[in-house]
């Protein structure tokens, strides 16, 4: 049913990330699909690294390890950006058309009162409204 599996991370928040991460395992296991681990990310050094390349390198090395603690084919993109803020959600339709994935596994930001207020957006929301895979959006 599904081939590839696109699983968007941020190499910053892993730990918040556990529960995303086993359900796009568990998917792939189950359907014998491919992940595709992608972040999208500017030039300005992080928390996660000091440069994209940095970045790039410590996410293939993520992906190679879930690959082999799965037991899955796995890959990994980075995807360059200006401002993550404001084109994340864009950065993340071009990953999905690039790499031909035919579902998103994405971890859903803890509810808040920005939400209530409506001032935050949904990136799963804005995924699902612009795209025509299946979007599978873990709490």
């Amino acid at each position: 049913m599904y081939r590839k599996i696109l699983v968007p991370v941020d190499m910053g928040h892993l730990d918040k990330l556990s529960r995303a991460l086993d359900t796009a395992a568990d998917i792939g296991r189950h359907y014998s699909a491919d992940i595709c681990y992608v972040t999208v990310t500017n030039s300005a050094p992080s928390e996660a690294a000091h440069n994209p390349k940095e970045l790039a390198d410590k996410l293939a090395d993520f992906a190679r390890e879930q690959g082999q603690k799965h037991n899955l084919s796995t890959e990994s993109r980075v995807m360059p950006t200006a401002d993550t803020a404001v084109e994340l959600d864009d950065r993340l339709l071009d990953a999905i058309r690039d790499t031909g994935s035919d579902l998103v596994v994405m971890a859903s930001h803890a509810p808040g009162i920005g939400d209530k207020l409506h001032i935050l957006h949904s990136n799963g929301a804005n995924i699902v409204k612009h795209s025509d895979v299946s979007v599978f959006v873990v709490r």
